[in-house]
């Protein structure tokens, strides 16, 4: 497995728009969480030992920040013709097996993901209520093998201080996991 980092996409940058089915056929759009005092968005997959890693504990966030009014959305970006773990069956049947509270959307052209310029699984932005970027980072220092419990507490730290009406610490560490599994020939010019 070979890690990927984060692109740090420029803080203050409005949420790139969307409108992507869910497992289901239902479509969700960026414009659905309006009003929410903060948004979180979450490139994910199935199949990433580094999404699986903090599966729980992502979960967990969702459904302990929800009565706050926090909305959070996972986003799969990977291609399923070569990665049939990904496909949007199987997303299905991992929302219900992860216990996930939030839309799971399958984004199958890539371009939303090119938008957000996400690079690995999982990679994380949170928007405050303007849906301007204020945090653009890893979930916590968590890594699989590394030893140390998956709490959020970068991720929490952030919302928390969007929610209390603080500015959030430009000092940010980037997400890591695997690479966004891009179609052949549709990867963005910056992957390298």
């Amino acid at each position: 497995m070979v890690a990927v980092n984060s692109t740090m996409l420029a803080l203050g940058t409005p949420a790139p728009d969307f409108q992507l089915p869910d497992p289901g056929g239902r479509r969700v759009a960026l414009s659905d969480f309006r009003g929410a005092p903060a948004l979180v968005v979450v490139f994910m997959c199935n199949h990433c030992p580094y999404v699986k890693h903090i599966r729980d504990g992502l979960a967990q966030l969702a459904r302990d920040y929800a009565s706050r009014g926090v909305k959070v959305v996972g986003i799969n970006s990977n291609d399923a013709k070569h990665y049939p773990a990904d496909s949007p069956a199987r997303m299905a049947e991992e929302a219900r097996a992860a216990g996930y509270t939030f839309p799971y959307l399958y984004d199958e052209t890539q371009e939303v993901a090119k938008a957000y310029r996400a690079a690995c699984t999982p990679d994380f932005y949170l928007f405050d209520a303007g849906q301007r970027l204020v945090y653009r980072g890893q979930f916590d220092d968590s890594r699989p093998g590394n030893g140390i419990p998956v709490t959020g507490k970068d991720l929490r730290a952030a919302i928390d201080a969007v929610l209390a009406g603080r500015p959030v610490s430009p000092h940010q560490k980037p997400s890591i996991g695997c690479n966004i599994k891009w179609k052949p020939g549709n990867e963005p010019d910056w992957f390298a």
